[in-house]
């Protein structure tokens, strides 16, 4: 479990379980909206876990009816009182989410939504920057800042890296809610199971996932954000720089050698 960033209970909790980090939102009477102290959390809880070697992977779950409401605008709101309206405090606020997002991106390790309810406005950006989701089948997503005035910029940037320019254009102007299958059809969830049963889904990925070289996913994870933000040739000159170095890995000699001699490779993470 996270220490508490203050007296109250803590806003995310931590289980292991054979090599998985499971975290989860636990501000389900606040529809586990990202407040600071909650941001603070997963900011921390993050940069634990990348520096844990003995998780393989990790899934993102959420207490309640709700996966993530978004930014905590009841904390936000009070900060208008502010001799600036609010504006160095949105700023840093805004910055430290984003932040924080782009940590679950850097992460080494396979990050794992498991959606049940509805993930709106920021909490939709939290499934899109994960590296996987799972979705029950009556999970929701939106980004319905245009309804209240205020685009959903800062989901904007994680929305329009996972899906088609159409698709994510389409979320951000029209601010509907889409049905779990729908997210699928677009790209932001993986699978749509029975509802109630996205964490155990999530596991499942998981538990695959950590079956494999830590080394090789964590080599290939980075790789696959890097390569994307670069020029088509840019990408497979990289690529092909990273992979040539993977071959010289202990993991990838002992799974080729394992293929080659018809059995199960043995893997070390070197």
């Amino acid at each position: 479990m996270n220490a508490p960033t203050t007296t109250d209970a803590p806003p995310l909790l931590r289980r292991d379980e054979a090599g998985i980090a499971v975290l989860t939102l636990d501000r389900p009477a606040s529809r586990n909206a990202l407040s600071e102290a909650l941001i603070g959390a997963l900011t921390e809880e993050l940069d634990r876990i990348g520096a844990d070697r003995s998780v393989r992977a990790v899934v993102l779950a959420a207490s309640g009816p709700v996966f993530c409401a978004g930014h905590d605008l009841k904390e936000m709101t009070t900060r208008r009182k502010d001799a600036d309206r609010g504006r160095a405090y949105f700023a840093e606020i805004l910055g430290r989410c984003s932040a924080m997002m782009q940590r679950i991106v850097r992460l080494p390790q396979p990050v794992i939504a498991a959606v049940e309810g509805i993930a709106t406005a920021a909490g939709c950006q939290l499934v899109a920057s994960c590296d996987l989701a799972a979705a029950g089948e009556k999970a929701r997503f939106c980004t319905p800042g245009v309804n209240i005035g205020l685009f959903c910029s800062t989901p904007m940037v994680a929305l329009s890296r996972n899906l088609s320019r159409k698709h994510a254009m389409e979320m951000l102007l029209l601010g509907e809610t889409i049905p779990a299958a729908e997210a699928a059809r677009m790209g932001l969830v993986n699978r749509v199971v029975p509802a109630g049963s996205a964490v155990a889904e999530a596991m499942r990925l998981a538990a695959i996932i950590a079956s494999k070289s830590t080394l090789t996913v964590r080599i290939g994870k980075k790789a696959f954000y890097e390569q994307a933000e670069m020029t088509l040739a840019e990408a497979y000159d990289h690529a092909s720089r990273v992979m040539a170095e993977n071959m010289l890995a202990r993991d990838a000699e002992e799974g080729i050698g394992a293929v080659l001699e018809k059995r199960q490779p043995i893997w070390t993470g070197e």
